[in-house]
């Protein structure tokens, strides 16, 4: 009992497709370097008092090098204002202490757009809102932290 013709057929099918995959496979796997986003601090709810911004961070993360996080808060006076500082190390955040923080954005730079803030160091970056003494930051709600990964060294 032989082949016939359309089992033939079929076997060379077969081969020729299992060689296909065999050869795209390693193009498929390779693994693809993410490309830097954009990102608003806190979604929807923006840069505001009462969010959970660590929370925030964790869910969005892992963050990478040239990744743009955006601060986005109402600087009516009708509102509670709010100010985007940097601060220079862990302990100064855990601490909430600004004496050593550099201001990223004013009061007022959050309208419209908002600004940005560019992840360009493959570093802790530490966010805190800096007003009312540091109050906001040491609710611990108004802070954050991300250590951006560099894709290109995986």
């Amino acid at each position: 009992m032989g082949f016939t013709i359309t089992q033939g057929l079929m076997l060379v099918l077969l081969i020729a497709s299992t060689m296909a995959v065999s050869i795209a496979r390693p193009f498929e796997n390779s693994i693809k370097t993410p490309t830097p986003m954009k990102f608003i601090v806190g979604d929807s709810y923006h840069w505001n008092y009462g969010f959970n911004y660590t929370e925030w961070a964790t869910k969005h993360g892992p963050f990478i090098l040239n990744d743009t996080l955006v601060f986005k808060y109402d600087p009516t006076p009708k509102t509670i204002p709010h100010s985007v500082y940097l601060l220079p190390n862990q302990e100064s955040f855990i601490k909430c202490d600004l004496k050593n923080a550099k201001m990223q954005g004013n009061t007022k730079q959050g309208a419209g757009n908002g600004f940005e803030f560019v992840l360009k160091e493959s570093q802790p970056h530490y966010f805190a809102c800096g007003e009312h003494d540091g109050i906001h930051c040491l609710n611990g709600t108004m802070k954050f932290s991300v250590t951006p990964i560099d894709p290109s060294h995986n």
